[in-house]
């Protein structure tokens, strides 16, 4: 069955959001007379992990902190705000986004990132008109790892989940795509602990680049 559309997960795979939330823990830190954080690598691995990780890496509190709370949620009234000030394509997923358009295969994003967030990023980098879907844990009872935002994808698209490809950068991304019974492709280049190895996520292929999706593409769908 070839495939027909691409659903990709927003944080570390389509989009590069972790400049925001950098800068967001900067300015935290400036405010209380902390010296800035110098270890961006080290913060970029925290992202998929979620705010609470982030803050907890950038302030360096332990997760039973009561403090961890209330910093949570000022990173979070803060983001509310400015969501969209650093964040980028990766680079190359605006030329495969492209040719997924000439090639008319539809493309959509999947992702944990709350539509509050997610949509407002998609509208101030113009993908909002050329995305056929957006999922997000506000649309289904369960998150990812669980197919459903996928599956619900799928409906929307009025396709099969076989012929749905789905590409991340995080081990719950594999499991979803693989629950739903779609073709998987996990990424490298994410925001991807050092002790983790996407090779042994169970994914249908691993990709370095997104540029190398154009072959795997061309090979499953005939474009």
């Amino acid at each position: 069955m070839r495939i027909q559309a691409v659903l990709f997960d927003m944080d570390g795979t389509l989009l590069d959001t972790a400049k925001d939330f950098y800068a967001i823990v900067q300015s935290m830190r400036v405010q209380r007379d902390l010296a800035p954080l110098c270890d961006e690598s080290g913060f970029r691995q925290q992202v998929s992990l979620g705010a609470q990780a982030m803050v907890a890496y950038a302030f360096a509190l332990e997760a039973s902190d009561p403090e961890l709370a209330l910093l949570r949620d000022e990173f979070l009234a803060i983001y509310d705000l400015q969501h969209a000030q650093f964040t980028e394509p990766f680079a190359g997923v605006l030329d495969v986004l492209q040719r997924l358009d000439d090639a008319g295969l539809r493309w959509g994003v999947a992702t944990n990132k709350p539509l509050r967030f997610a949509q407002p990023i998609m509208d101030a980098l113009n993908l909002s008109a050329r995305s056929a879907v957006l999922l997000c844990p506000d649309h289904v009872e369960n998150s990812k790892p669980a197919p459903d935002m996928l599956l619900a994808a799928c409906e929307q698209l009025q396709l099969e989940p076989r012929q749905v490809l789905y590409v991340g950068d995080d081990k719950r991304d594999i499991d979803a795509g693989r629950a739903a019974n779609m073709r998987t492709v996990a990424v490298r280049y994410g925001y991807i602990l050092p002790s983790d190895n996407p090779s042994n996520w169970g994914a249908d292929a691993v990709i370095d680049t997104i540029a190398e999706l154009e072959p795997l593409l061309a090979a499953q769908c005939g474009c």
